[in-house]
């Protein structure tokens, strides 16, 4: 340290003799000494500590240039008085702030100056010079230690308050923090504990805090992924293809790399297109029915030219061909007819002839010629007209005898309604309906009285549905014999048609949809049934079925989405034949054999059957069964039970299902 800076810290002029001031300097060190001992804290220690080192090392430097002028030894020590001191109180606290302030330093504390202005001072001859040195060195030393000891204790407590302002503010932002997460405000959370880290860069919150709000969002993410995967697989299964897209677009439009879902949306296209084709069969066969065989024909030719390997469309479209070629042919033989019929009929009633010219409509209902033919020859006989003539349909069977002629108009027919001769009743096709509550009976029955009887062009239904043990068929035969021509039987509580008691039925080209039991039922010894050319689609048992030694002869029928097999023959001893029927996607078997005496099944097609194709028992080893084609089920192809060979049924074609192609020696003891 140099002498110009000890002079400076000592509080003397250039060329001021520092003896006068010794004893005040012993005095100023003693105190700044004290304040050392008595500081609050480390940090106000440290500081005071430096500023009494520093001092010391002032005097030190004063007492070698005194020693060095040979004037040290003639140096007095000097007393100060403690009133002196004390008197000057006030007058060292405003000099002190005077100074730090013309120096820009912190200003001294009344306090701080009490620790100089209370202590004793040295008594010397000239008091108030050397007092005010005294008070002029005591303030240099307050400035520097205001500077370096009050100076660090207000930085302290200026840092204490700042640290807990932030503290505060972390304890505010992590509850802010913890809102936005809980109410999945991402963007918020994420800048709070942004905020928190520019605050306390290595604190765990901020750590803790991410990982929450990266948690979260994979949470939220997984449940709306979740979610809308659960509505599109739902709406899928449901076949509602539309929907099932729109809640899979949900997700893909902010996850587009979601696998599942990206395979589900090409899954609904083939499904579209699938359904799109199916609408288009449908549309075909509705043409082929309503006998616009021209329009099905090109509908069809399109449908193979957009695919040619659809064996769908190529298959339909030879179906609709050969439905036009069969009607040219059915329209050849009703041409021919007509010529049979006019040249026999002599103005009077023929039985034979009326039967020509009834085949005749049949297989031409459109022709106008063949139509008005047939009504000149039906009127030979007693024709009844409902409403016209009677009110009811009822009234007019109760009046009818045999071979009169009953024609009922368009309209809704409340039954049910009983049938005991042998009359035709004859309604507009599709538009003339009979019905009764399921409840109330069998809408039409006929008796065994009734041998001849015909119904045609009527629809039968029953308005509601009987779940018991017992249910009444929509038409019962029992004993009696009748044809049945272009009616549709529907929504029965039970069979569609119940042949038994001995009755024969011949049905033709006729419809049974949604009934709750079989389509046609035929039971009991000498009952039988003629079926030709009928469809059977939707009923909740079978298409057909025959048992208790009924008779069957079924030929060109469709028996298809049935909730059991398409047809069921447990007949025993009787006679079975089946010829060119389709039997298809029931849900059991196209055809199940549980016995039969005799009789054959041959040039059938099973195909797309839920369970399988064909299933043949013991009891039924009677009935040949060839030429049949069995392919494309679901399940096996020809299940035989034991005791049957391969060889013996070897000639019916089989492949292509998805279960085993022959099942043999199957235990078929439980149905």
């Amino acid at each position: 340290m140099t002498l110009t800076e000890a002079r400076k810290i000592l509080g003397l002029g250039a060329e001021e003799d520092p003896r006068p001031h010794l004893g005040e300097f012993r005095s100023v060190r003693e105190k700044i000494a004290d304040m050392v001992r008595t500081a609050p804290n480390d940090q106000l220690e440290e500081r005071y500590q430096e500023g009494l080192v520093e001092f010391d090392q002032a005097m030190a430097v004063m007492r070698e240039h005194l020693e060095a002028l040979g004037l040290a030894e003639r140096v007095p020590d000097v007393v100060i008085e403690d009133v002196a001191v004390e008197e000057k109180g006030s007058a060292v606290f405003v000099a002190a702030n005077e100074v730090a302030d013309g120096a820009g330093l912190p200003v001294v504390s009344h306090e701080a100056a009490a620790v100089v202005s209370g202590q004793a001072v040295a008594e010397e001859e000239d008091p108030e010079p050397s007092t005010g040195k005294l008070f002029r060195l005591v303030v240099v030393i307050l400035v520097l230690l205001s500077l370096a000891g009050f100076g660090g204790w207000g930085y302290l407590k200026i840092q204490e308050r700042n640290e807990m302002e932030k503290r505060e503010r972390v304890v505010f932002l992590e509850r802010q923090g913890a809102i936005f997460s809980e109410n999945r405000r991402w963007p918020e959370a994420t800048e709070t504990f942004d905020e928190i880290e520019s605050i306390y860069p290595d604190s765990d919150l901020v750590m803790m805090g991410r990982r929450s709000i990266e948690a979260g969002m994979v949470e939220e993410q997984n449940q709306f992924i979740g979610y809308w995967k659960g509505e599109a697989i739902a709406a899928f299964d449901a076949s509602r293809w539309d929907d099932s897209e729109k809640a899979a677009q949900q997700v893909l439009e902010k996850y587009p790399d979601e696998k599942e879902l990206t395979e589900l949306i090409g899954r609904i296209a083939v499904a579209k297109r699938e359904e799109e084709r199916q609408k288009a069969f449908e549309v075909i066969v509705e043409l082929i029915e309503k006998r616009s065989y021209d329009e099905a024909v090109s509908k069809a030719e399109k449908l193979t030219e957009e695919n040619a390997s659809d064996r769908g469309a190529a298959e339909i479209l030879k179906r609709a061909n050969a439905a036009k070629a069969k009607a040219e042919a059915d329209l050849e033989r009703a041409r021919m007819l007509l010529a049979q019929a006019t040249e026999r009929d002599k103005g009077e009633f023929d039985e034979e002839a009326l039967e020509w010219i009834r085949e005749a409509v049949s297989l031409a209902p459109d022709d106008a010629e063949i139509l008005a033919k047939y009504e000149k020859m039906a009127a030979y006989t007693r024709t009844i007209r409902v409403p016209e003539e009677f009110n009811t349909v009822g009234e007019a069977l109760q009046a009818a005898r045999d071979k009169d002629r009953i024609v009922v108009g368009e309209g809704v027919w409340e039954g049910p309604f009983f049938l005991n001769v042998a009359a035709e009743i004859e309604g507009v096709s599709g538009k003339t309906v009979m019905q009764c509550e399921a409840d109330k009976g069998c809408v039409i029955t006929i008796g065994a009285g009734a041998i001849g009887a015909r119904l045609s062009g009527v629809t039968l239904k029953h308005e509601s549905f009987d779940a018991g043990e017992e249910r009444f068929s929509l038409v019962l035969l029992s004993g009696g014999q009748a044809d049945f021509s272009d009616c549709l039987f529907e929504k029965g509580s039970g069979h569609g048609l119940a042949v038994t008691g001995g009755g024969k039925a011949k049905v033709q080209r006729c419809r049974f949809t949604e009934n709750g039991w079989n389509g046609i039922a035929v039971m009991g010894a000498g009952s039988f049934l003629e079926a030709e050319e009928n469809t059977l689609k939707g009923n909740f048992q079978n298409g057909i079925e025959g048992w208790d030694d009924g008779s069957l002869l079924l030929t060109k029928n469709q028996c298809t989405g049935n909730s059991r097999n398409g047809i069921h023959v447990d007949n025993g001893e009787s006679a079975f034949d089946a010829t060119g029927n389709i039997l298809s996607e029931n849900r059991e078997f196209g055809i199940v054999i549980s016995s039969g005496g005799s009789g054959k099944v041959t040039n059938n097609t099973m195909e797309k059957n839920f369970l399988g194709g064909m299933v043949i028992k013991a009891a039924a080893s009677a009935v040949v069964v060839s030429g049949n084609e069995i392919r494309a089920n679901n399940g096996s192809g020809m299940v035989l039970e034991k005791g049957l060979s391969k060889e013996s049924y070897e000639g019916n074609r089989v492949g292509g299902n998805n279960g085993k192609d022959w099942v043999l020696d199957a235990d078929l003891t439980v149905d």
